[in-house]
């Protein structure tokens, strides 16, 4: 159903070609606004506007009328004070009738699009790029668009590209990729991906997938990779810096790829060595490793947070250079990181409201690591998640069914509740069906999924198939109630009463809000030794205390 894409179009017609042709398309772009934008909206609406796909937490993410199945994206990066250079190549196709498009874009100047290798006109609403081709793509029609334009890093703070000592890497969770790149910014659109980096040649360029080659040209260096499953445009990672890339070998042959600042790639190395056996962990619990190939790259940046991009996890230096934390802390984040590879990245969430399932089972892995290596008891920080899950649905709503963040902070989505308190459900759930049947569920979500998309719904009817019985009546409460339910086999366990209303949400989980937009700082929850859910970031790192 997907495919690469194809060569890349030819250079512009002539000057004067050109200006004859969008003078035609602005035309009739013209015209189409008289009646409805497109195929997909509302009839009677006018003019050029945002859309989106209905996400309840993010109602502008995202477009109906297609389904991308390629982005060929091409980067031209000159020096850290000027914006990159940059041509999008989008394939689609049509699910609709469609007079106009809509891509997301925002943060970057568009110069020039092609639809089918022929000029369009395009105008931008809000953070929308609506573009009208020459001629109505018929349902059904597959169609190439190409947007020539800037992606500007701006100063990092809103997500998208991140500065670093040295360049730049990319953090699009969850709303930036369209500050990066146009795109169809939302998971349950999947595409292949393929990238084109052109830098200094003393820099060097990683981006998720495999090689695709690499070309010098005099003092520039092109280099491109290509990732050979479908990815959500949330999960998209290039690094641009002074770089070591170091080459291991993981299970079954897999390469096992690592991106670290070169002058400290020694003293790292400690860390990255203990990939292969967390991917040998991993696969032991719920089968093979879903990709091509799997990394860590780690930023001489200050994010606040770690991230899981697609077969090259995103981790800040400072997790690993700073001493206040145990190894086996250090290593078990690492493994919440991997563990996404799984669930969020092969698996990704029909919509935001999903996010329990990423998030979630992560952090349900990353505690069982922290057990076994870390003698972090999993019952203790599940009761200790129990006692504050109350609290938690009070102050973001239920996993399954979260508040959406305050207007300018998208981020704020990621609370203590889609963390810990949302494997306390995989907790529960194992309690009710026992470990050999939820082990059975777990190997068949990331089968049966694999490089799709999945719901809450997904999930409740494949584990009543699992387990043999409807267990509609067990899941729903945990998953929508303001309550939590009663914990199978731990009647004793009791919820705490809920805070003071001035005092701050998740604040007895040790978790804080994020002070700067755009990132997570002090909101992922992890098993923050003797500060259970603890962010993951610099809040916590400076907060909990080694046992």
């Amino acid at each position: 159903m997907t495919h690469s894409p194809g060569p890349r179009p030819g250079p512009l017609p002539r000057r004067g070609r050109r200006r004859t042709a969008l003078v035609a398309v602005a035309l009739a772009a013209v015209l189409a606004s008289v009646g409805p934008s497109s195929a997909a909206g509302p009839v009677g609406v006018t003019g050029p506007r945002p859309l989106g796909i209905g996400d309840p937490l993010y109602p502008r993410l995202g477009n109906p009328g297609y389904d991308v199945t390629a982005y060929d994206i091409a980067l031209d990066y000159r020096r850290p004070d000027r914006p990159l250079d940059a041509v999008t190549t989008i394939d689609a196709r049509a699910t609709a009738g469609l007079r106009t498009l809509n891509l997301d874009f925002a943060q970057g100047t568009v110069r020039s699009v092609q639809v089918d290798g022929a000029p369009a006109a395009f105008v931008t609403a809000d953070e929308d790029l609506v573009i009208t081709p020459r001629t109505r793509i018929e349902r059904g029609a597959g169609f190439r668009v190409t947007v020539r334009h800037t992606s500007d890093p701006g100063d990092g703070a809103s997500g998208g590209w991140v500065r670093t000592r040295d360049g730049l890497a990319m953090a699009n969770q969850a709303d930036a990729a369209h500050r990066v790149f146009p795109c169809n910014d939302h998971p349950s659109d999947k595409a292949r991906f393929t990238f084109r980096v052109t830098a200094p040649k003393n820099l060097t360029v990683v981006a998720g997938g495999l090689p695709d080659g690499r070309v010098r040209d005099g003092a520039r260096t092109t280099w491109s990779y290509r990732l050979a499953h479908p990815m959500a445009t949330e999960l998209a990672q290039v690094s641009i810096g002074r770089s070591a890339v170091l080459h291991r070998t993981g299970p079954h042959g897999l390469p096992v790829r690592d991106v670290v600042p070169a002058a400290e790639r020694r003293k790292l190395e400690k860390w990255l060595a203990r990939t292969p056996g967390q991917l040998s962990w991993m696969e032991k619990k719920v089968g093979p490793y879903p990709f091509e190939d799997y990394g860590v790259l780690i930023s001489h940046a200050t994010t606040g947070f770690e991230l899981e991009t697609q077969t090259l996890s995103l981790f800040e230096r400072g997790l690993f250079t700073d001493d206040e934390f145990p190894r086996w802390y250090v290593e078990s984040i690492m493994l919440h990181e991997l563990a996404h590879q799984w669930f969020g990245d092969s698996v990704s969430p029909r919509r935001w409201s999903d996010l329990w399932l990423n998030e979630g089972h992560a952090t349900w892995y990353e505690a069982l690591y922290a057990q076994q290596y870390g003698k972090a008891s999993l019952d203790r920080r599940m009761r200790l998640a129990y006692e504050q899950s109350d609290a938690w649905r009070a102050a973001g709503g239920p996993p399954a069914a979260p508040r959406p963040a305050e207007p300018g902070k998208q981020i704020g989505l990621f609370r203590p509740v889609v963390y810990d308190g949302s494997a306390l459900i995989l907790y529960a759930l194992r309690q009710r069906i026992g470990p050999a049947d939820f082990e059975r569920l777990e190997r068949q979500w990331v089968v049966r999924h694999r490089d799709g998309v999945a719901s809450t719904a997904d999930f409740v009817r494949l584990a009543s198939e699992v387990a043999g019985r409807d267990l509609n009546g067990f899941l729903h409460p945990w998953l929508y109630g303001e309550k939590t339910p009663k914990m199978p086999g731990h009647p004793d366990w009791k919820t705490a009463p809920a805070p003071a209303p001035d005092a701050k949400p998740g604040a007895k989980a040790g978790a804080q809000q994020g002070t700067k937009p755009g990132t997570k700082t002090g909101t992922k929850t992890g098993a923050g030794p003797g500060a259970h859910s603890a962010p993951h970031g610099p809040a916590a790192r400076r907060s909990a205390k080694p046992e």
